[in-house]
């Protein structure tokens, strides 16, 4: 059983390990500084966004390592941002070859999404950097940070399979999505801690998956005091998998869709 599931993907492992060191090579291609402009776009928004919010604002006082707190969302939303918007157009832009060539379509999508993930790597660096400085203490929580991280590559994954399926016969996806994104921004605590929020508005804040997955993540790497969706309900144990359950409904819908849609692509691209 194990060499037939082997034998089955190997193909498509190796398609995938192409299409991701392709397009993270052309990414950069022609760029002065190449591969730093993952790591200074971030950090220059994340300069700007401090000094507006902490000097100005006067936001995150009570947040322990509110800077690290703050650049940990910039760096978990650039990714979600990143590989579902490098999704929308992936199956249109690769035409010539689905036409060319008989392979699993869904590879396309994936190397969007593990290019993507290669940058949130190389930001976990500037992460670790800012912890060391802002004396930030690991503890045993740090244990559930890949669970958290994989589960915002799922969800990002699976948007990003709707969106690139959907994208092939309506042009208009682009557009929707990118307005789509920047309410999420501000409905997600990224820049605002959580706790700014009224009691009734932070319940039904965390019930989205992204604000669950940064508020868990900052509880994992940051401070256990981070508020999550455990400490919001606190006695309402099936509230906790509520974000889980539409990740995994997203996840389930985008497979079938996009299966269902891909079959056509040949002909609509």
């Amino acid at each position: 059983m194990f060499k037939k599931i082997v034998t089955r993907y190997r193909y498509s492992a190796i398609l995938l390990k192409q299409l991701v060191i392709t397009d993270f090579k052309l990414r950069y291609q022609g760029s002065i500084l190449g591969y730093v402009w993952s790591l200074l776009k971030p950090m220059a928004l994340f300069v700007i966004l401090y000094i507006v919010f902490t000097k100005f604002l006067k936001i995150g006082s009570d947040i322990p390592h509110y800077p690290v707190y703050l650049l940990l969302g910039l760096v978990l939303w650039n990714y979600f941002s990143e590989a579902t918007t490098g999704s929308i157009g992936s199956i249109v832009s690769k035409g010539d070859l689905i036409r060319k060539i008989n392979f699993p379509k869904y590879v396309i999508v994936m190397a969007a999404s593990f290019s993507a993930l290669i940058n949130l790597f190389l930001n976990f660096i500037v992460i670790a950097v800012f912890m060391v400085l802002n004396d930030v203490q690991i503890t045993k929580y740090i244990l559930f940070l890949p669970l958290v991280i994989l589960e915002l590559f799922v969800l990002s994954l699976s948007l990003g399979f709707i969106l690139s399926a959907a994208f092939v016969r309506y042009r208009d996806i682009t557009h929707i999505w990118e307005v789509v994104l920047q309410g999420l921004f501000y409905a997600t605590p990224i820049l605002y801690p959580i706790s700014l929020l009224p009691p009734k508005a932070a319940k039904l804040a965390i019930l989205n998956p992204l604000a669950q997955i940064m508020q868990d993540a900052r509880f994992a790497l940051i401070s256990p005091q981070t508020q999550t969706i455990g400490s919001l309900f606190p006695n309402r144990q099936w509230v906790r998998l509520l974000p889980l359950l539409a990740v995994t409904i997203c996840a389930v819908f985008a497979a079938t869709y996009f299966r269902s849609r891909s079959k056509y692509f040949a002909e609509e691209v």
